[in-house]
């Protein structure tokens, strides 16, 4: 069963359910869980040593990210990837990100400038070692500085959800060895520019907006060639 490969854990008894939710959320951004395969109450609940009430609310909680699909009388589903899913997330996300970038130029502190570059440097050690898990996770971290630093509380929520789903999208096709070397070059500018009290925030914000317009094309491309694979057991 594809469970049998999520490592155990310790839960803590007061909040089980968002400790499930997170488990299983690590394990389908990893592509342990992938699209297609079954949530079965039963052995997730022998699994983690829970009743059904704390799985059921996880459930929910991943529904919700666009994680799983939960077809009544049928069960839980890890969701699977349609090119509708690609087009409907990395176009609102590019503009939207690059609002973030340009407002977080404004309110960065010296701290997250720290951060950022930190983060950064990690891209490049993992690049090297063509480590590209390690990438993706710095990845992550680099732009999760500059969209909190923009302090819109609205605009984070929203962000972390669709950069959540992009990141499933990424390692559900295990594709995306994406030249990180080019990427990386785009996101050293990107750091220059918020190091620079002086640089011009809309440039930063076209700069972001064009680095993801270009994981989209690239995503649509490789969509192509694979065509769209269809889930009987959903419908």
């Amino acid at each position: 069963m594809p469970t049998d490969q999520i490592g155990q854990f310790d839960l803590k008894a007061n909040v089980l359910g968002e400790q499930v939710s997170r488990i299983l959320t690590e394990a389908i951004l990893e592509g342990v869980l992938r699209g297609g395969d079954k949530l079965v109450e039963a052995e997730l609940q022998k699994k983690f040593n829970i009743s059904r009430s704390p799985l059921r609310e996880a459930f929910r909680d991943l529904e919700k990210k666009g994680l799983v699909r939960i077809v009544p009388r049928k069960g839980t589903y890890v969701k699977r990837i349609t090119r509708k899913d690609v087009e409907d997330n990395f176009p609102i996300r590019s503009a939207l990100e690059g609002m973030a970038a340009a407002d977080a130029h404004k309110k960065m502190t010296l701290r997250e400038k720290k951060q950022i570059a930190e983060a950064l440097e990690k891209m490049e050690v993992a690049v090297e070692e063509k480590d590209t898990k390690k990438y993706w996770k710095y990845h992550l971290k680099f732009h999760e500085c500059f969209i909190d630093a923009c302090g819109n509380d609205v605009l984070i929520n929203i962000l972390k959800t669709l950069r959540m789903h992009s990141m499933y999208y990424r390692f559900a096709y295990q594709y995306y060895q994406e030249g990180l070397r080019g990427f990386l070059d785009t996101h050293k500018r990107i750091n220059e520019l918020f190091q620079d009290p002086n640089s011009n925030p809309a440039e930063i914000a076209r700069l972001v907006q064009t680095h993801i317009e270009v994981a989209y094309e690239r995503f649509l491309a490789y969509l192509e060639t694979q065509g769209e694979e269809e889930d009987a057991s959903l419908n």
